[in-house]
């Protein structure tokens, strides 16, 4: 039985993860190796806090904790389930799981919260690889009630099992990964989205606000009701058959990285954390943006469980 969780590693994920859990009677020790960073963990838990009241999600029981500490010995001393949360870089990974080796028991879970590495590539630096296993969260974490569960080649199915069982009693939506392919289902479905609409743009054809509008609350706008499969029984396998028949070909199948996005990169346009990607951002709008999102996520996400 999970009870204790250490999360390793804060960034943009760690305080909302920290809070679900916390609010599902478990108690988190979050870990980072920068003080700054928990610092800035400290405010994004309690706005991650707000925004599950706002959500109605009540402790279960008396509920369970978050403590912060930079001190990795501390985090994951006693935990039933580590989830590695440090950035998207193999070497890294492999670092923190050589540094808890002698720190954890044999048995103690290790989960990658990694967005689209093989976990099987990953179960290579660890021992008793049968233990490690994929749990990928999707961002914003404490809203979003849909967890990734993938099992490596060498991971026990009791592991993928117990993972699977953790997040349904928490409350939240597990889907299970039938084989450990890269990125996953969720970051695959979305990059073959942004690969054809950055094409798109870059060859002329729409405007970046356009093709927005045209996603949010055209084929947005139905898939958060109906998924896409349910969507090829609604539109008739004849009429996929006979438009893919003619439009597949002509759909961007590039295998690089566009050079819209490459030449951003170049000229440290990052978006959002840089203040200016494909759009522009003043530090009020930065400000403004994410409790904005996070309303428009809430009431959403409240309709489609029946409760507005």
């Amino acid at each position: 039985m999970i009870q204790r969780v250490a999360i390793i590693g804060l960034g943009t994920m760690g305080p909302g993860m920290a809070a679900r859990l916390a609010r599902g009677g478990i108690d988190v020790v979050a870990y980072d190796i920068a003080p700054a960073a928990i610092e800035r963990a400290r405010t994004m838990l309690a706005a991650a806090d707000g925004v599950l009241d706002n959500l109605g999600i009540e402790a279960k029981g008396t509920g369970g904790s978050v403590r912060f500490t930079s001190e990795l010995e501390e985090a994951v001393l006693g935990a039933d389930l580590i989830i590695e949360n440090v950035p998207e870089n193999e070497e890294i990974k492999a670092g923190v799981y050589r540094k808890i080796e002698g720190m954890i028991s044999a048995d103690t879970i290790v989960a990658s919260d990694t967005s689209g590495i093989p976990i099987t590539r990953l179960q290579a630096h660890i021992s008793n690889p049968g233990r490690m296993v994929g749990m990928h969260w999707s961002n914003p974490p404490h809203i979003i009630p849909m967890i990734e569960v993938i099992g490596g080649e060498q991971t026990a199915p009791e592991t993928v099992a117990t993972i699977r069982d953790f997040i349904r009693s928490l409350g939240l939506l597990p889907v299970l990964l039938k084989k450990d392919v890269p990125g996953f289902v969720e970051n695959r479905v979305l990059y073959a989205l942004l690969r054809e609409v950055v094409d798109l743009v870059e060859r002329g054809v729409i405007e970046p606000e356009d093709i927005d509008t045209c996603v949010s609350w055209g084929i947005g706008y139905k898939l958060a009701v109906i998924g896409p499969m349910a969507l090829l029984d609604m539109a008739g396998m004849d009429i996929y058959h006979s438009v893919s028949s003619f439009l597949n070909e002509d759909l961007c199948d590039r295998k690089d990285v566009a050079p819209l996005v490459t030449k951003q990169m170049a000229d440290g346009k990052l978006g959002i954390k840089s203040g200016e990607g494909v759009y522009s951002y003043t530090p009020e709008k930065i400000a403004q943006l994410q409790p904005e999102r996070a309303k428009k996520l809430v009431a959403i996400r409240r309709i489609l469980e029946g409760r507005e």
